[in-house]
């Protein structure tokens, strides 16, 4: 092992990688500047991700476990040591990536970056509490104003005076029992239930429980008031000026049987408040203190849809035009024939000709009984008298029962989505939502942009008190909110739920959380942080990883910008080629360096000496053939007409959050999906869409997953693995044992490994922590068993075959033109480094986006289809994007039309014409700044992604040497 004089002098001043071999890294050693801002760099799966994060993180995160007691360990499990020979210099690493973004509906970006935490504290303490039935101010009530009250009930009205001591606390509680009982006190209700205090019961101590002391037991008489006044101040006294009044002869569910009474918090208007207390976890919607009880704090709930139900208003009810029924036995025919029958309409008639009372007991009848008729197997007609189910009770039944997963997807693509009806969106109850600060409560504020909230906040004017209480806590609002901006982030909310959140903005808001953190003498390890950003905000988010780096931590970027790699103080180029072209360091130093490297295909096109030219002919716009979204209202957008020039290349460009994805994703797709392919989406508000019929078919390429199982893989998603498996059962070693294709799957028994069921590992699930997936002991991750292994086809095995990179398998299978032409479109898009069995959990959503797209251009083309396009250049250096141009220039010409969202000049300035959405994001958004080709676009004041276009179209490069 190679050791340095540096380690043994306690030199810290660089990190220090010696032999790394991890993937396709070849023997790697290089020598890193800490405290410093490094960009790693290089051809799509060149190593860069190999040696920052599978390397150099994953080195860190070991020792780090290592270092922790064997009982913490065993939680966490044993971590593989990275193929690499010495790592020097390491300090304690964070990974900020793309695919940590969490997916918990109860998650928003306030939770996340910690300022709801904030926010809760600063409405408890500095906040405004109204009454939520007649909006006036809750003020304090005294002893004699709660015992005044209490003597305006009917008289012979009987009550018991409770003290609420402990209220949704963890413990055994067992002390407070018999101090209770020494103060003289014989009673006490205790989570719902009266008991003896001389015989308390044996509380669980890690659940949650309430008790309250039973004071006293009083009828309303004329003599009582002076015995009930020194009941209700021992209450007070007990429960921390908290009383509990409960009327026994009421019924246990009226909710006039309790009245909670408050020492300090009162109705003018003698409205009863349910809000006992203010504190912190009182505006939080995961505690049940504080969450909308019809919704559990989630804000919104599933319903089923009509429009889902009866997507095509052409049909009969006989041709199927209830979508659940329609692929169902001859059952619902028959109810339907019955239900026609007894109400007098046809089942043959369209269902837009039908009277809305057929409607509407077809989808929501539930009191009709039927006389249903029909033939045995015999030809004799028989009939039965049964009750009907309408559509839409029958889906929401269906899909409250069922146990099955995939039954459960099925009865959710007929409902959409749609907010609390009583908390309309706010997840928190009424009660709470009536504390206001200036006129907001914390629901509307969280419901402002980043931008507009810190605003709020700046203007915000306190009372002395309430400024000397809420001072500290308003100081660290504003500086998360702060860096939020920083990071180009000003257009989201707070209330943003995170599993909306794009890769590039979960990584930002997890970036800004780590400055606000302060922590120095950390290794972070981020992955493409400028991934869905405009070119406006990157210079800020720049700036915040210099200072970052100036707090006195080391980052290492794995980074395609232009912007950040000039930035950098140092760089490392990976390559010079992708996957068993790549693994080895081209450049590492400064930038000059860089741009002066003959190898270097990034410093090629950083000095110029490369370029993705400017094209010198644009495809002409017929104006007669064009797709027009009429009246686009979805979100932020302000009621916009947009058209989209049929037989182009079409980029939607602008700021983060001015309302590009909403028109083309939300809009746009949706309608001509439904109209072209027959799907049940809904999509966003507009008035109408027009120019489809020149159209049959939309593809929409976005960067989900192609599957969350390691069995999803690049092969099996293109279809091409079916014919490496006819390959493999056509060798003669097949035929003489019998093997057909199915031997060589890994997905059926046979020829499958069945200790780990062919997937190649085994899952151990670790409670709390995220599943670990470990190589499978019998097969040692080759997914199939020894038989099946014995099979050769020129020398290879199927499993070999599978670890295959794309490009190598496509010289491998040369000679088979089913195979290559599948396997050359995936080099095409720029994935030739990718193996052909890669799980799909390991894929970058780019890297998924870009299988999809060859999946689809696999597939023959009428030139009348849509392509729809979400940053495809995700992930891409210069030079993929380059291939990836062609391949979109292609499509388009074969007739085709492209729309692509894109940040990235090189796709803006290669396009035929540009829609520019903004002028800002959020509220600042949502209308059309420019359209037409990138020439016309760079010449709009206006538009920043214009003043920006304007530099790219003169192709302008930094000459090596400068």
């Amino acid at each position: 092992m190679w050791v340095s004089s540096a380690y043994h002098l306690g030199v810290s001043d660089q990190l220090l990688v010696r032999g790394a071999r991890e993937h396709n890294l070849r023997n790697v050693s290089i020598d890193l500047p800490r405290d410093s801002l490094v960009v790693f760099t290089g051809l799509s799966g060149s190593g860069k991700s190999s040696l920052a994060f599978d390397t150099i993180f994953a080195e860190g995160q070991r020792r780090y476990v290592e270092s922790l007691s064997s009982y913490a360990r065993q939680f966490l499990g044993q971590m593989d040591k990275p193929d690499v020979d010495f790592i020097e210099g390491l300090s304690p690493a964070v990974s900020i990536d793309q695919k940590s973004t969490n997916r918990n509906p109860r998650s928003t970006v306030g939770t996340i970056t910690e300022v709801h935490d904030y926010l809760r504290l600063l409405f408890s303490r500095a906040g405004t509490q109204y009454c939520p039935v007649c909006g006036e101010r809750v003020t304090a009530q005294t002893p004699q104003q709660i015992v005044d009250r209490l003597r305006e009930m009917p008289e012979g009205t009987r009550f018991q005076v409770l003290a609420p001591v402990v209220r949704g606390r963890k413990g055994e509680y067992s002390e407070l029992f018999r101090d209770l009982q020494s103060q003289g006190f014989a009673r006490a209700r205790v989570d719902g239930e009266v008991v003896p205090l001389s015989e308390p019961p044996t509380l669980e101590k890690k659940l949650k429980h309430d008790i309250e002391v039973v004071v006293d037991r009083l009828v309303v008489r004329e003599n009582v008031r002076q015995r009930l006044t020194d009941s209700v101040e021992t209450a007070l006294r007990l429960a921390d000026g908290l009383v509990l009044v409960e009327l026994v002869d009421l019924d246990a569910d009226d909710p006039a049987r309790e009245r909670r009474y408050s020492e300090k918090r009162a109705c003018p208007n003698d409205h009863p408040l349910a809000l006992e207390e203010i504190e912190p976890r009182t505006f939080s919607f995961n505690a049940p203190y504080g969450a909308c009880p019809e919704c559990s704090g989630i804000g919104s709930r599933l319903e089923v849809d009509p429009e889902l139900i009866v997507p095509d208003e052409e049909l009969s009810l006989a041709e199927g035009a209830v979508a659940p029924w329609a692929a169902q036995s001859e059952y619902f025919l028959r109810q339907l024939r019955a239900l026609a029958e007894q109400l007098d309409f046809s089942v043959d008639a369209p269902w837009r000709a039908l009277p809305k009372r057929a409607k509407d007991a077809v989808l929501h009848g539930n009191d009709y009984e039927v006389r249903v008729r029909y033939r045995n197997r015999w030809g004799r007609e028989r009939a039965y008298t049964s009750g009907f189910e309408g559509a839409v009770s029958f889906v929401r039944r269906k899909h409250a029962e069922t146990e099955s997963e995939w039954s459960r997807e099925r009865y959710e693509g007929y409902m959409r989505e749609v907010a609390c009806p009583v908390c309309k969106g706010a997840r928190l109850k009424p009660e709470v939502l009536s504390v206001r600060i200036g006129d907001l409560s914390i629901a509307q504020l969280s419901d402002l942009s980043i931008a507009d909230a810190k605003a709020f906040l700046d203007s915000l004017v306190l009372g002395q008190r309430e400024s000397a209480i809420a001072g500290q806590v308003l100081k660290e609002i504003h500086a998360r909110l702060g860096f939020l901006l920083d990071v180009g982030l000003s257009y989201l909310t707070l209330s943003r739920g995170a599993a909306t959140l794009s890769g590039g903005e979960a990584q930002r808001i997890r970036l800004a959380t780590q400055i606000g953190s302060g922590l120095v003498g950390v290794l972070y390890v981020l992955d493409e942080p400028s991934i869905g950003l405009h070119q406006r905000d990157n210079r800020r988010l720049i700036d915040t990883l210099t200072r970052l780096r100036d707090l006195g931590n080391t980052l290492i970027v794995v980074e395609h910008d232009e912007d950040t790699i000039r930035a950098a103080d140092w760089v490392v180029d990976i390559g010079p080629g992708a996957g068993e072209h790549g693994g080895k360091v081209v450049h590492s130093g400064h930038l000059e360096g860089l741009l002066a490297a003959e190898e270097s295909v990034t410093g090629a096109y950083l000095s110029g000496r490369r370029q993705i030219v400017t094209p010198t002919k644009r495809r002409k716009v017929d104006k007669s053939r064009q797709i027009t979204v009429v009246g686009a209202k979805e979100n932020n957008l302000r009621n916009v007409t947009v058209s989209f020039p049929l037989g182009t290349l079409v980029a939607v460009t602008g700021v983060s959050g001015s309302g590009k994805s909403t028109l083309v994703n939300s809009i746009l797709y949706q309608v001509l999906a439904n109209q072209l392919n027959r799907a049940r989406s809904v999509p966003g508000r507009h008035t109408r869409v027009t120019g489809i019929d020149d159209l049959d078919k939309v593809v929409h390429v976005d960067q989900s997953p192609i599957g969350r199982t390691p069995r999803s893989n690049p092969a099996t998603y293109t279809g091409v693995w079916d014919h490496v498996r006819k390959l493999f059962a056509e060798t003669t070693e097949s035929k003489v044992r019998g093997y057909g294709p199915g031997r060589f799957s890994f997905n059926v028994k046979g020829g499958r490994c069945e200790a780990c069921k062919g997937d190649g590992t085994l899952k151990i699930e670790m409670n709390f922590l995220p599943d670990v997936y470990v190589p499978c002991e019998v097969c040692e991750g080759a997914r199939y068993n020894r038989e099946t292994l014995e099979v050769h086809f020129k020398g290879k095995t199927v499993a070999e075959v599978l670890q295959m990179p794309i490009e190598e398998a496509a010289e491998f299978f040369g000679a088979v033109p089913g195979i290559t032409r599948h396997l050359r479109t995936l080099a095409d898009v720029g994935l030739g480094y990718v193996r052909l069995g890669q799980p799909a959990p390991t894929l970058s959503g780019g890297e998924a986006q870009r299988v999809k797209l060859a999946s689809e251009l696999q597939k023959r083309s009428s030139g009348r289809t849509v392509y729809v396009l979400d940053e495809p250049t995700t992930g891409l250096h210069f030079e993929d994007i380059r291939k990836l141009l062609a391949v979109l220039q292609g499509l388009v010409d074969k007739g085709n039309t492209v729309v692509v969202i894109e940040h990235n000049l090189d796709v803006i300035k290669s396009a035929d014409w540009v829609v520019d959405m903004g002028p800002e994001g959020g509220s600042g958004g949502g209308t059309v700044v420019a359209t037409g080709t990138p020439e016309q676009v760079a010449r709009v004041a206006g538009s920043y992604t214009g003043q920006f276009l304007a530099e790219a179209l003169q192709d302008r490069r930094v000459p090596a040497g400068v």
